[in-house]
């Protein structure tokens, strides 16, 4: 038997995948997969350079406006650096400024969870004109800011406001509602809980009404009663609803600013964060660069917040 007779040894595994790797590699990117990726770049393409253009593209431009000291309408502007930032987190005004956004959030957003988990709770019985009731408490949500607040300043007026007048038939004084700046703080809380209530009410009410009725039952007939079994099973079941709410509120609540741009123009005590931006920028002061820097920083508090949410409280919900 010839040399040239005997069967050649067989390649190895290992040369035999990668004399073949090569191709298969090609022939992942075919004609169709490129067909598909240039359908997909069609439809993306439009939606990736709107956001580019109006939502990071402003962000980096008032990011650079931040580090500048520039008056609104003026041709020039000085770089300072972080002074802005300094100036907003040393100063006293910046230091009120951020207890009043704390203030605001926290009444705001519990005040609307609360309120808005007990008319769920109402909602989901069967009494006469539930429906009835579900529909005025949730309409204040989808009403324009501008309405509200203009009702509402109405309501508030000192001297012929529909509430001073009740107060004069029990002998009280109404308070300075827009005047004094205790009172105005006071007075937008209400107004933005009772706008916002009727919002956690339904969100609510659509997680009491998913809650597994057998555990409930279950829980019946084992003697809890009706507090028992909303401590101790419904509440806990609700923790999705309530983190979803919490994240929303919450953000809502640091961006709220018609109701109180209309009910407190000057804004004596009533500077969340996001009006003391509009103040600086158009309330007569025009300072664009200190402006921008105060929306930086909401910017930054907005992100983490959703971060510590998501990363920390996620942890205490029970999806199942």
């Amino acid at each position: 038997m010839s040399v040239s007779d005997q069967a050649a040894p067989a390649s190895p595994p290992a040369a035999r995948g990668a004399a073949e790797g090569t191709p298969a590699r090609r022939r992942r990117f075919s004609a169709r997969s490129r067909r598909d990726f240039w359908v997909f770049l069609a439809f993306a393409a439009p939606n990736l350079i709107l956001i580019a253009l109006f939502t990071y593209r402003p962000l980096l431009t008032n990011l650079n406006y931040s580090l500048l000291d520039w008056t609104l309408g003026s041709t020039t502007a000085q770089f300072i650096g972080l002074q802005n930032y300094i100036e907003f987190f040393t100063s006293e005004g910046g230091r009120r400024t951020m207890l009043i956004t704390l203030i605001f959030t926290v009444a705001t957003v519990g005040g609307s969870m609360v309120l808005g988990l007990l008319f769920a709770v109402a909602m989901n019985r069967r009494l006469p004109g539930r429906t009835v009731a579900r529909t005025a408490i949730f309409a204040p949500y989808v009403l324009s800011g501008v309405g509200v607040g203009l009702v509402w300043l109405f309501i508030f007026d000192p001297n012929f406001g529909a509430l001073a007048w009740v107060l004069r038939q029990v002998a009280l004084t109404s308070p300075q509602w827009v005047n004094d700046p205790n009172w105005a703080l006071v007075m937008v809380i209400i107004v933005y809980v009772w706008k916002n209530l009727g919002y956690c009410a339904i969100v609510y009410l659509g997680g009491l009404q998913s809650l597994p009725t057998e555990v409930l039952q279950a829980a019946e007939l084992d003697g809890a009663g009706p507090v028992r079994r909303f401590w101790s099973i419904a509440l806990p079941l609700l923790s999705p609803t309530t983190f979803f709410l919490l994240i929303t509120t919450i953000l809502n609540s640091l961006q709220a600013f018609d109701i109180i741009r209309i009910m407190t123009p000057a804004g004596r005590g009533t500077n969340v964060m996001i009006f003391e931006v509009y103040l600086q920028a158009f309330g007569g002061y025009s300072r664009a660069g200190y402006s921008a820097a105060i929306a930086v920083i909401l910017f930054v508090f907005l992100l983490l917040i959703t971060v510590i949410q998501i990363r920390y409280v996620e942890k205490k919900v029970h999806y199942a």
